[in-house]
């Protein structure tokens, strides 16, 4: 394995490392929304990856594949590949969560 750190983006968005095989590529890294955050700041998110994510701190509301949906610290979140999706930080805390990309081949 190998790490891969690729530092904090505007969003605080820290991508820890990326691994890839013959079979799949995964991202794994974190992000703190601060309150009153979207992702994406506006429109759909939508990407060929499945995204995993734990809600260490904090909750969220949003929308994927057009279901609505809130989640709270210490739950855990699946997004298949190519579903459309958003999330907004409601509370007054920052919501830290642990995130994984994975793609199959």
């Amino acid at each position: 394995m190998e790490f891969n750190r690729q530092g904090f983006n505007k969003n605080g968005l820290l991508t820890l490392f990326e691994d890839q095989t013959d079979k799949s590529e995964v991202k794994f890294g974190t992000v703190t929304i601060p309150p009153g955050g979207r992702v994406p700041e506006e429109g759909l998110s939508l990407h060929e990856e499945n995204e995993y994510s734990f809600i260490i701190k904090g909750q969220l509301q949003g929308e994927s594949g057009g279901k609505e949906y809130k989640v709270n610290e210490s739950e855990a979140t699946f997004i298949p590949a190519g579903e459309e999706h958003w999330a907004e930080n409601t509370s007054d805390e920052p919501c830290k969560i642990v995130w994984a990309l994975v793609k199959e081949k």
